[in-house]
């Protein structure tokens, strides 16, 4: 395996495809209506794939406009990004204490309680600049956002400080659109958001950008894209679900088996180490695994503090040479042993991919995550920030 020298110490490493990112971003700017505005949403250290690495590959694409979690992440991105008109807007966590640093920084935020509002209004008079605020609305999936009863009081406020506020825009959520057993629910939200677009149409001199659909609604509710959608899963290559794939490929006349969306990211080590075990010997800690023949076992120095999960134990697989590996004995905290003796000429320093393709071959996140039992995101998310992030 060849690692630059920034890498060359590290036992495994994650390297982005940058030609799979810009296919990717082209393609779902075919799917956006009226030139929707894309926000890339990279959450969860932008879904495993490392925001300092990510964000910058995205921008390339002429992405501008960035969705984080926390102020934690924004300060991340805000520290990566090379555009500085590029905009981050934070969609969950900012405490009071920290909305002078965002204000500050021109980082947007999610407003959705009014103390929060007061909170932003308050930060913007002691730092004499406004605040940039969505305000999120409570539409039906009953998690953050203002309701009903709070709709006219919210707008009314927001008119009375916009010295203070840079209204930014209006958002919701759905409540999984990627799957049809939530429709009417998704519908019902729907409908109950352009109530409150009519009321703040009635109260506000100027409209901020709507949006409200994640890479789900983006694929299949056209409807529903309005001004700006939050593209998370999609962009790095995955489909939110299996529904949301057929439905893609059934409404587009597609065969099944193809797909326009590339993987960004492997996941790759090497071989540590070759041992012959001798049939009838156990392999690893306490009596897991006992050899059944003869056979060549390669260490492996990934484990489960690298996210390759314990419950991999006998019943995960790799690639090596091409060919797939099984893990036999238990998964340590650093190392897995694998049986290679199917594969000819194996060696010290052999690239052992764990997530990717190799050969005509691949272990793709979603047959990683059948193995153990996570979904795609779930997989992805749990890749530590430790493991480096590279870029080809």
């Amino acid at each position: 395996m060849q690692y630059s020298d920034d890498y060359s110490l590290q036992p495994s490493c994650i390297v982005l495809d940058s030609e799979a990112l810009a296919h990717n971003i082209q393609f779902l700017r075919t799917i956006g209506t009226n030139d929707v505005k894309i926000s890339s949403v990279i959450k969860g250290n932008a879904y495993g794939h490392g925001i300092p690495k990510f964000l910058p590959l995205a921008e390339q694409n002429g992405v501008d406009h960035f969705s984080v979690f926390s102020a934690d992440e924004a300060r991340i991105a805000l520290n990566s990004r090379t555009n500085p008109e590029t905009d981050i807007m934070i969609m969950g966590m900012i405490r009071d204490s920290e909305m002078e640093w965002a204000i500050d920084n021109d980082i947007e935020f999610y407003v959705f309680e009014e103390d929060r509002l007061q909170a932003a209004i308050e930060s913007a008079q002691t730092k004499k600049k406004k605040a940039q605020i969505h305000l999120q609305i409570e539409t039906g999936m009953n998690r953050t956002g203002f309701e009903r009863k709070n709709w006219d009081t919210v707008l009314r406020a927001v008119v009375s400080n916009l010295d203070y506020i840079d209204l930014k825009g209006i958002c919701t959520h759905y409540a999984g659109a990627e799957s049809v057993a939530n429709h009417y629910r998704i519908q019902k939200q729907n409908k109950m958001f352009k109530e409150f677009l009519t009321l703040a149409e009635s109260i506000l001199e100027k409209m901020p950008p709507i949006h409200a659909s994640s890479s789900a609604a983006f694929i299949t509710r056209p409807e529903m894209h309005y001004d700006m959608v939050r593209v998370g899963i999609a962009q790095y290559g995955f489909w939110p679900s299996r529904e949301t794939y057929m439905h893609y490929m059934k409404s587009n006349g597609m065969e099944e088996g193809e797909d326009p969306l590339r993987r960004v990211l492997t996941w790759k080590s090497e071989v540590m180490s070759l041992k012959k075990v001798e049939s009838g010997e156990f392999i690893g800690y306490g009596t897991v695994y006992l050899a059944g023949r003869d056979m060549t076992i390669a260490t492996v120095p990934i484990g489960y503090t690298h996210g390759f999960g314990r419950n991999l134990t006998n019943t995960g697989y790799v690639l090596v040479n091409g060919e797939r590996a099984g893990v036999v004995g238990l998964v340590n905290m650093n190392m897995i042993t694998l049986n290679v003796s199917h594969i000819e000429e194996v060696k010290k320093g052999d690239e052992v991919v764990m997530i990717g393709h190799q050969g005509d071959d691949a272990i793709t996140v979603a047959s990683f995550g059948e193995m153990t039992n996570n979904l795609n995101y779930e997989v992805l998310v749990r890749l530590p920030a430790s493991i480096p992030r590279m870029v080809k």
